[in-house]
Formats: C-alpha cells, structure tokens, sequence
C-alpha cells in the first residue's frame, strides 16, 4: 500500500479534478428517506443503474412504507422490481427487511452501521450508502468503482468490498470522507476504468502502484 501522506495527496488531486456531491441521483443514492434508499440498495445488486432506477421507481408507485410493502403480494413486488433482475430473491429480501424492520425497530431505519447490518438484506455498502445519503454521515460507500480504484492505487490492499471499505475508512483522512465517495467513484468510471484505464490522463499515476507496475514490466 501506498504511504498515508501519499493517500492525503490522493485525494487532494481528485478533490481537484473530480466532481464532488451532487443532487439529483438515481437509484439507492437518490430516495427522499432511509427505507425507500434500502429498499432501492438491495434492488441494486448485480443490476444496472438503470434497471434498479426503473424497478424503484416502479415498486414505489404501488408502496412507500413497510406496512404497505407487506399488503402487496409478492408477484406484485416481483413484477415491479423485475427489470433489475433476480427479483425472487430479492422480493423475499424485501419482505423480511420489512418484518423485521417492523417487528425491532417500529418500523424506523436504524442511523448506525451496526443497526442497518441487523436487518436482512443490508450490507456493508447498503449501509454505508443509507447512513451517507441518508443520514449525512462521512462515510465513503464502496462499490465496485471504488473497490477498483483503491486497490489499484494502493489506497487499500483488500480482496472483498467490506475490507476495503474498512481499510479506508481507517487510512483516509477526516476532510476526505465526507466527498471521497464521489471522487473515487467518478474518477473510476472517467479514469480508472476496469478495461483500458487512461493512465496517461491520471492525476495520480505518480503515486499509483499499478502504473508503476505496467511501467515496470512494458
């Protein structure tokens, strides 16, 4: 891994060069409350952007609670949510995050990690995406961009999503975490792409370990 002074510089450079918080998101990242956007996080696995939006939308038309999702049948939830794909599944996801979230926590979100893990359903990058765009807490969201990213980089040495995620939250700094999401995951969909990333145009190849790397071995 790269040193912690060369993490700080980072994530100067993307401050600089990427776009920070944005309004008007789709998806789990754009939901006017704290259940809508867990409901929207789980729709979102292995889906496009695209699909989840449309499936959300759609499933929020017919309920906007967890007592209404529950008076819906589940060919009703799976007929909604289909575009986004494994909707069996994820309808009987749906379902126990409402029992439980209604049976322990009177059908109010939790605001902590440790109370969104408990549901069904929730995740690390569920809740780490609801206790930031939810609840505004500094917490930097990791996805498949940014998993990406950090380990090529060097921010992180990680196999799995949740051990990045955990590992940057240890290494990055305190100014960062607020926007670092956004930056890490803009600069991994302009940059540091997964196929033919643009290197050249990287504002931080000096210090990234996989562009010293392919240096290394051309």
């Amino acid at each position: 891994m790269i040193s912690d002074a060369a993490v700080e510089e980072v994530y100067r450079r993307l401050a600089e060069a990427m776009p920070g918080r944005t309004r008007g998101a789709k998806g789990p990242k754009g939901q006017p409350s704290a259940f809508r956007s867990c409901i929207s996080c789980m729709l979102s696995a292995q889906s496009l952007d695209r699909n989840t939006a449309k499936a959300s939308k759609a499933l929020f038309a017919l309920a906007r609670t967890p007592e209404a999702m529950l008076e819906l049948s589940d060919e009703a939830i799976a007929g909604a949510i289909k575009p986004c794909g494994l909707y069996n599944m994820k309808t009987r996801n749906i379902r126990r995050f409402c029992e439980t979230l209604l049976a322990e926590h009177g059908g109010v979100v939790p605001d902590t990690r440790e109370g969104l893990l408990s549901l069904p359903g929730i995740g690390r990058k569920c809740a780490d995406i609801v206790m930031s765009f939810t609840f505004g807490k500094d917490v930097i969201a990791v996805d498949t961009h940014v998993h990406r990213v950090c380990n090529r980089i060097g921010l992180t040495e990680a196999k799995t999503a949740d051990k990045t995620a955990q590992q940057l939250e240890d290494r990055s700094p305190e100014w960062a975490m607020r926007d670092g999401h956004f930056w890490l995951i803009q600069f991994g969909k302009r940059v540091c792409r997964s196929r033919a990333p643009k290197c050249d145009a990287c504002p931080v190849s000096d210090l990234c370990e996989f562009y010293a790397a392919t240096r290394a071995t051309s």
